[in-house]
């Protein structure tokens, strides 16, 4: 019973509070055979994991310039393969950093799965950094799912976020597949607001006309989500991102 004790703690620390089956439970997780030496963590965990979405004090990035070099594909695998949200994290963060493009499969694998807390939102920045269809396919695939788990607080905002700015950039309209279904998801957790609708039809607007706009306003009883505050953070987030990487190349 101790032991059970401490592997439940153990994962709950790790950011595994939801335990859960998935539709994409047959996907293989990249995962290491080994524990992290506490050097490896104090010099890319501890003073990142904590820093890298903070857009008002940046100075986290200087300590990551200093270390450039230090960055390898092998310490961003050991990173990724770290059954914790901290390490999963920075790994995908330092990933795209390095322009590592051949992990976006792991990374969207960590997404789909969502086996961890406290990540989804990081992973969905750098597949929307990468912009290309298989990395917004990734998005798209959680978002099918995971709308539909109205019992699973995961990171379904933060992706839908994601995917209304990438709409914004590339002129499609990936947010209108999945607007029933979340206004549908947060109804169930009683969560809607008739002025976010409005808020979402402005984007659709700008997107695809006042008439889709309408028209969409119309068959929406209740908003979905507040696109235009909520993209403008994710925004900010790749074009720093975009930024820094300009130091990596």
């Amino acid at each position: 019973m101790e032991n059970d004790l401490h592997k439940k703690i153990k994962l709950h620390t790790a950011g595994a509070t939801v335990r859960h089956a998935s539709a994409f439970d047959h996907l293989e997780t990249y995962r290491n055979d080994f524990e992290l030496s506490k050097e490896f963590i104090d010099q890319w965990v501890l003073p990142l994991y904590m820093n890298i979405r903070n857009m008002h004090d940046r100075s986290w990035a200087d300590y990551l310039i200093q270390h450039k070099e230090d960055i390898t594909e092998d310490v961003t695998l050991a990173l990724l393969g770290d059954f914790n949200w901290r390490t999963r994290t920075v790994g995908a963060y330092l990933s795209a950093l390095k322009g590592y493009r051949h992990q976006v499969d792991l990374i969207g694998t960590h997404l789909l799965k969502s086996e961890v807390c406290y990540a989804g939102d990081l992973y969905a920045v750098v597949l929307a950094y990468y912009n290309e269809p298989e990395t917004v396919a990734y998005l798209n695939r959680y978002l099918d799912y995971y709308l539909q788990k109205p019992e699973l607080y995961f990171d379904q905002e933060a992706v839908l976020e994601t995917i209304a700015y990438l709409d914004t950039v590339n002129s499609t309209s990936h947010l209108s597949r999945h607007l029933n279904q979340w206004n549908a998801m947060l109804e169930s957790r009683g969560e809607l607001s008739r002025i976010r609708n409005i808020q979402v039809a402005g984007i659709m607007e700008e997107q695809e006309g006042k008439g889709h706009a309408q028209k969409l306003l119309k068959s929406l009883n209740h908003i979905i989500v507040n696109p235009e505050l909520n993209t403008k953070a994710v925004a900010e987030q790749i074009q720093f991102l975009t930024e820094l990487k300009a130091f990596f190349d």
